[in-house]
């Protein structure tokens, strides 16, 4: 048992989320993504893993199929990714025998997006449609949530620790996420991949280091940014679907 209380549960009174979130970051600080990810695991009793099935996602995934196999995976599919990504969603699931991946996709674009161009006229409103409107809801039912993200990502993740309290406010309660791979540098990533051989993204190949949308995603030049092929020439790195400080994060600047 890595925890030697609960982080909440049935039989547990209400706790302070932030001061455990502070403890697990103390005890987790120098453990590998495979004990972060038990340890959120034991933690939270409804827990789901959000994953774009992008260009290092297989990584995560991976770890989870060994953690627990049948941890429930969202899968936001925007209606705008690139059908390479459509592909390797399902072949990474059955590589890896993950059985509870939920597809999620907003009902409204028709009426807010009818000519699919929302993307051309305002990046924040089409990744709101599409992406964050749809998660926000698909997350209600769940305690915390697992991300793929990355300090070496982009200047919003510098800081990031393996254990947060996202509080977004509204009517939305605050939860847990969990960011496994937080410590991780770009080389860890290939690495591990390499050594379990596990399979690519097929885009990766082609100069696709992070895959988003077909639309706001381009290729990436040698010496480049690793997330510079995203929402190119605008200020912005972030799709708004994370949180900080009840601020979803949408720039290279933190809120």
């Amino acid at each position: 048992m890595l925890l030697d209380t609960p982080l909440v549960g049935a039989d547990s009174p209400p706790v302070d989320l932030a001061a455990k979130v502070a403890r697990l970051n103390v005890q987790m600080r120098h453990h590998s993504a495979h004990d972060v990810l038990r340890a959120a695991v034991e933690a939270v009793p409804s827990l789901a893993l959000v994953s774009s099935f992008g260009a290092e996602s297989v990584a995560l995934l991976h770890v989870a199929s060994q953690v627990k196999k049948d941890l429930s995976i969202l899968f936001i599919d925007t209606q705008m990714l690139f059908a390479e990504t459509l592909a390797y969603q399902r072949a990474v699931a059955i590589k890896l025998g993950l059985t509870r991946i939920r597809v999620i996709r907003a009902a409204d674009t028709a009426m807010h997006d009818p000519d699919g161009r929302l993307h051309q006229r305002d990046t924040d409103a089409c990744c709101h449609l599409r992406k964050t409107a749809p998660l926000q809801k698909a997350l209600a039912g769940y305690d915390g949530w697992i991300t793929g993200r990355k300090r070496f990502q982009s200047g919003t993740r510098a800081a990031l620790p393996h254990f947060e309290v996202e509080a977004p406010g509204g009517d939305i309660q605050p939860r847990i996420k969990v960011n496994p791979l937080a410590f991780w540098a770009a080389q860890d990533v290939t690495d591990y991949i390499t050594e379990n051989r596990l399979p690519r993204h097929p885009l990766v190949a082609q100069g696709y280091p992070s895959i988003g949308c077909a639309p706001c995603t381009s290729r990436v030049a040698p010496g480049e940014d690793h997330r510079s092929g995203r929402w190119r020439d605008q200020p912005k790195d972030e799709c708004g679907i994370h949180f900080v400080d009840g601020k979803m994060v949408r720039t290279g600047e933190r809120p």
